[in-house]
């Protein structure tokens, strides 16, 4: 008996529109293989939603948001923003406004890498062989949503750090959950030797700690753990960290996978999940057919295992992106020296491949 799901999709910014066209349409080809419903709507986010209504996150695509099942997004940003920090309305505004309407506290993004992409990586094939991480990164707290301010005479600012014992407590618990289900490892990162909002959330996963005596649990400090993360990436599980500290190790973990048009996330809380791929909108490349589809379409996996509890579904779109890499296709962010001309191709043919192999 198959499941009927509303998804909505926002494919934001520049690449966004390319990559998220065919995350639908493997999600699509599942309904149809599976026997499943899956209808979708569509709403405007970010840069293209401020050149049209002035919003970031215009209340309209809000509203179907609260009515979808689960969104796919794609990405979200602008040069024009990067270059004039003044401007007061910016596309970032939407995303973070989102999380914060539907409760989007837990930014999950694993870190699998796939063995044909080793030689894709600047780190050595044997340090990175066998990598396996889940992330959970802190979503609606932190430097990005405390207080922040500036002097009348421009030269001083800051910016609040700051967490609650239950923003600590709920995302330190989805982080144990998930590690019952994996090799059953937690590292907590933090850096409690120097700030306060650190010292909170450590005391709080210890205690958190507690109720899963069955999982080990290691702390470590933000400096240390960006070291770790490169020299020996296969010592971690589940991490579980802060907004920004979790920002940044992600980022830095894109790299064991070779790209980070490899990666896909999900932001969750206790309804709608939200899916995307971790890279930004690279307007460099954007209408050029060359961004990698495959965040995108391994974001629509997630979808497909977390928000609907579709396992078997999931794993076939995963098995389909092992089969595509396996047959030697790449685009040219995952390309090496080793790549036949012939099998590097753009977006629209590779996720063409992985359709293929899904069917």
């Amino acid at each position: 008996m198959g499941v009927a799901k509303k998804i909505l999709v926002i494919p934001g910014d520049g690449i966004g529109q390319e990559v998220t066209a065919w995350g639908q349409k493997v999600l699509s080809a599942i309904a149809e293989n599976f026997k499943h419903e899956f209808t979708f709507e569509e709403g405007i986010m970010g840069h293209v939603a401020i050149e049209a209504t002035g919003n970031p996150l215009p209340d309209e695509t809000l509203e179907k948001a609260r009515k979808s099942d689960a969104i796919l997004f794609g990405a979200i940003g602008h040069a024009k923003y990067d270059n004039d920090p003044t401007l007061k309305v910016r596309p970032e505004q939407g995303l973070l406004k989102i999380r914060k309407e539907l409760g989007l506290y837990a930014n999950l993004r694993p870190i699998k890498l796939f063995d044909e992409l080793l030689e894709a990586s600047s780190i050595k094939p044997e340090i990175l062989r066998g990598s396996d991480i889940l992330f959970f990164r802190e979503l609606t707290g932190d430097v990005y949503f405390g207080e922040k301010n500036r002097t009348a005479d421009r030269n001083t600012a800051s910016d609040l750090m700051i967490y609650h014992r239950y923003e600590v407590e709920r995302i330190a618990r989805k982080a144990y959950e998930a590690a019952r289900t994996r090799r059953s490892k937690v590292c907590s990162v933090d850096k409690a030797n120097v700030l306060e909002a650190s010292r909170l959330w450590r005391e709080v996963v210890q205690e958190v700690a507690k109720e899963y005596p069955d999982v080990e649990t290691e702390h470590m400090f933000i400096d240390n753990a960006a070291m770790q993360l490169i020299k020996d990436p296969k010592r971690f599980d589940v991490v579980v960290t802060g907004n920004l500290f979790g920002d940044i190790l992600t980022d830095e973990a894109s790299q064991i996978a070779g790209s980070m048009g490899m990666l896909a996330s999900a932001s969750i809380g206790d309804s709608t999940g939200f899916y995307e791929p971790i890279h930004g909108s690279a307007h460099d490349i954007a209408g050029k057919g060359l961004a990698n589809p495959l965040a995108s379409i391994l974001s629509a996996a997630l979808m497909l295992d977390i928000s609907f509890g579709l396992k078997m579904e999931s794993q076939r779109v995963i098995k389909a992106v092992e089969a595509t890499l396996r047959q030697g296709y790449r685009t040219m962010d995952i390309a090496n020296k080793h790549t036949e001309n012939a099998l590097i191709m753009g977006t629209d043919a590779m996720g063409g491949k992985v359709l293929e192999n899904l069917n």
